[in-house]
């Protein structure tokens, strides 16, 4: 009886090892893939934000170019168009009166400027521009490119320094990579935006 006790000891012993050892592998299963459902849930969050602040930042870029118009002061329509920069006059308000409103590449950041104008008579003073980052982890450097009235989809863009009377489209590029080691990769949004005003045969 003594040795039939003995050997159903033994052979428990060996049933829970060998419980442990299935357990411990199943446990590391489920961390190793609890870890990479989080890590994919990251990354798509990742993309789907870059995703979402290019649209929006491009919404409302479009927007108020298209809309561009001489400034209050008679000045010209378009104040500054660069590879990196883009100035102009825009009542993006409604409110009667047109804002100088300036995007620009500052670093690795899209920003916006805005000037209302002030005084009597109307002026524009720059050192009342409300500064606002639209979009952060830009890696192009050139995200403006202008095209005249010949513009027919293939035409090369004017080159700098750019004759800004001949402007009527601008075209918007932008690269987005929050993190350049890891997933989603380089998120590029581009679209382009015709002046109303200035719109003649395109």
């Amino acid at each position: 009886m003594k040795k039939k006790w003995q050997k159903r000891k033994g052979f428990l012993l060996l049933e829970v090892l060998f419980g442990i050892s299935i357990f411990v592998i199943v446990a590391i299963a489920i961390t190793l893939f609890a870890r990479n459902i989080w890590i994919y849930g990251a990354y798509i969050s990742t993309g789907l934000s870059d995703a979402n602040d290019g649209k929006n930042a491009l919404k409302t870029i479009v927007k108020e170019i298209r809309t561009a118009s001489a400034a209050d002061t008679g000045a010209y329509v378009i104040s500054l168009a660069a590879s990196d920069t883009f100035t102009f006059y825009s009542d993006i308000d409604s409110d009667g009166l047109k804002e100088k409103v300036r995007y620009f590449l500052s670093g690795s950041e899209v920003k916006k400027g805005v000037i209302k104008p002030s005084g009597s008579p109307l002026s524009y003073n720059p050192g009342s521009e409300a500064i606002s980052t639209l979009i952060s982890s830009v890696i192009n450097t050139d995200i403006f490119e202008y095209y005249d009235k010949n513009y027919d989809g293939t035409t090369d863009p004017l080159t700098t320094p750019i004759d800004m009377p001949s402007v009527r489209l601008v075209k918007i590029t932008i690269s987005i990579d929050k993190d350049p080691n890891r997933a989603p990769e380089v998120t590029t949004f581009s679209t382009q935006v015709s002046i109303r005003n200035l719109k003649d045969n395109l």
